[in-house]
């Protein structure tokens, strides 16, 4: 189960304020509805998965000048009571103007988690409605529990659809010209990444 932390009473919501004062530096947390949940410290398997993803597309994002990548720890303020911090998160060059010196003011424009057993509650559902709530126009949910990727992405009322891969790869809107082959997340070991970037800016399989 995770971790809560608050120094006040419990019916009352802990603030973006309180959430960097009670949080220290190093350690990763979100605030979802005034609660703040700590993570766990991660396992072997979820650190190399994080780094190979965030790496794969802070170069695709360098290469074609699209945005910044941010991995975990960095928060982006939501609201003064929602506050997460994605494992991956991307934001476009345009909105970049909202990077301040201790955190992020505003949503990520993507954003990535990577479910670990203390985490798929907040994963699957409370991450899910804050982003949606929020505007995130994509949320992958890369769960290496279940060896399954999901695609959300924001419809035109503002609600998450499920994106179904078509040819078993998964394009995105928000990044563009970025598409992912799930089974490169299985592989042991995985596919380098200078390989892998290669492959995606070589050519984009049929959406």
């Amino acid at each position: 189960m995770p971790v809560t932390l608050t120094r006040k009473a419990a019916q009352d919501a802990v603030t973006f304020d309180e959430f960097c004062f009670l949080v220290k530096e190093g350690q990763k947390a979100d605030l979802i509805d005034g609660v703040i949940y700590m993570a766990s410290p991660d396992n072997t398997d979820a650190y190399r998965l994080n780094r190979w993803l965030i790496r794969l597309l802070e170069d695709f994002a360098l290469e074609r000048d699209l945005g910044e990548l941010f991995g975990f720890r960095i928060a982006f303020r939501l609201d003064d009571t929602n506050s997460p911090e994605p494992d991956v998160a991307f934001a476009k060059k345009a909105r970049l103007r909202l990077v301040k010196r201790g955190f992020i003011d505003g949503f990520p424009d993507a954003a990535f988690e990577i479910v670990s057993p203390e985490s798929v509650d907040r994963d699957y559902k409370k991450k899910r409605r804050q982003y949606e709530k929020h505007g995130v126009g994509e949320y992958w949910i890369i769960d290496p529990l279940q060896e399954t990727v999901t695609l959300l992405r924001l419809d035109s009322k503002g609600k998450y659809r499920e994106i179904r891969p078509k040819h078993a790869f998964f394009h995105s809107e928000v990044i563009d010209g970025f598409w992912l082959d799930p089974a490169w997340l299985w592989q042991t070991p995985r596919p380098r990444t200078s390989v892998v970037l290669k492959q995606i800016l070589a050519s984009e399989p049929d959406a």
